[in-house]
């Protein structure tokens, strides 16, 4: 895109992490939700990551978000957990949910932990991604912080664009992860296209009023989001839905909040990571064999015209993150102005001169 500019990973790590402390969050915190925000960026996740600075610390000096939350275990068994977040920011509680999961993992074979009175945590991969550090399948799902598509049928907005992950590793390929909204797109790529003064493509959205296709990203929070593969992907949604709010005593539906409408108190969002031991089924160096063998069938097999290659979940993952970790991360000039406010109103060394 046109007048972007590349900046240094560390710089956007730096600066993220600076603007966290800033607004409350302790040292260690302020790291570990800074390291979450930037993977996002270095992964192609790009409306997942600094793009979202602004909006969450906006939300935590508003004391929309506690920045000292206390996380706590509030019921635990030898595989399941569930964690009240203390409405803290969504990184560390995924980030302490995945922790967690491996940790009943490893003692039971699989570990489920649900959390509830927790925030918007980014992209969902990253977490999946935990428990593959570790030589295990993860799993990761949320319900929305806000409510922006329908049940099959419906015009109003009662259910989240409920992203889901999976993360399975390998051994020379790189690992198999799908990071998947529900709906035909995020609606982090509306919110950028709002930002750059960008229509959106028909299909992406729709008008609920007339059942026509919007395009007007500016109109986003009037729209329904458009689910994956119709009916499917609305019921996709929602069982995601249960498992992640209503299961875990989070909110759903009417009792949704809007987090980016900048409005209300907590959002109360809910989300689960689950860790599952290859070693319970198979020894993992003859499981990253099998997956190897199979990925690479899949990669050499017939390609349909117009394709030049086959592409699997997480191979391009893979590739943006070591190009854009060498490279540098593109940001467009609206967001750097955005972030460049952020560091006017929180006295901070602007990104630019870092």
């Amino acid at each position: 895109m046109a007048n972007e500019q590349i900046f240094p990973a560390t710089a956007l790590l730096g600066f993220t992490n600076d603007a966290l402390r800033a607004c409350g969050l302790p040292e260690r915190d302020a790291d570990v939700a800074a390291k979450a925000m930037i993977e996002a960026d270095l992964t192609g996740a790009d409306a997942h990551g600094i793009f979202r600075l602004p909006a969450y610390a906006k939300a935590l000096q508003e004391k929309r978000i506690n920045p000292k939350a206390n996380m706590r275990i509030v019921n635990r068994s030898p595989a399941t957990a569930l964690i009240d977040g203390d409405n803290g920011v969504g990184h560390l509680v995924m980030t302490f949910a995945a922790e967690t999961a491996v940790e009943l993992a490893r003692a039971s074979g699989v570990g489920w932990v649900g959390a509830r009175r927790s925030n918007h945590a980014g992209a969902a991969g990253i977490y999946a991604a935990i428990p593959m550090a570790h030589g295990m399948v993860g799993i990761y799902a949320a319900c929305s912080s806000a409510n922006h598509m329908a049940p099959t049928g419906g015009a109003e907005p009662l259910m989240g664009t409920n992203p889901i992950a999976f993360g399975i590793p390998a051994g020379e390929e790189p690992p198999i992860v799908l990071d998947i909204a529900t709906s035909v797109i995020a609606y982090g790529a509306v919110r950028t296209a709002a930002l750059l003064g960008q229509s959106i493509p028909e299909g992406w959205m729709i008008d609920p009023a007339t059942g026509e296709p919007l395009t007007d990203p500016k109109r986003g929070n009037h729209g329904l989001m458009a689910p994956i593969g119709g009916y499917k992907g609305a019921g996709l949604a929602l069982v995601i839905g249960l498992l992640t709010a209503v299961l875990n005593g989070a909110a759903f539906g009417r009792d949704l909040g809007n987090f980016t409408a900048d409005k209300g108190g907590e959002t109360n969002t809910g989300q689960f990571v689950v860790a599952l031991d290859i070693a319970r089924f198979m020894e993992p160096k003859q499981f990253a064999a099998e997956m190897d063998r199979h990925l690479r069938d899949l990669k050499s097999s017939k390609l349909l015209p117009g394709f030049d290659s086959i592409r699997l979940p997480g191979m391009e993952r893979q590739r943006r993150r070591e190009e854009r970790s060498s490279n540098g991360v593109a940001l467009a000039p609206e967001l750097i102005k955005q972030l460049d406010e952020l560091a006017a109103n929180l006295n901070l060394v602007p990104l630019g001169k870092r």
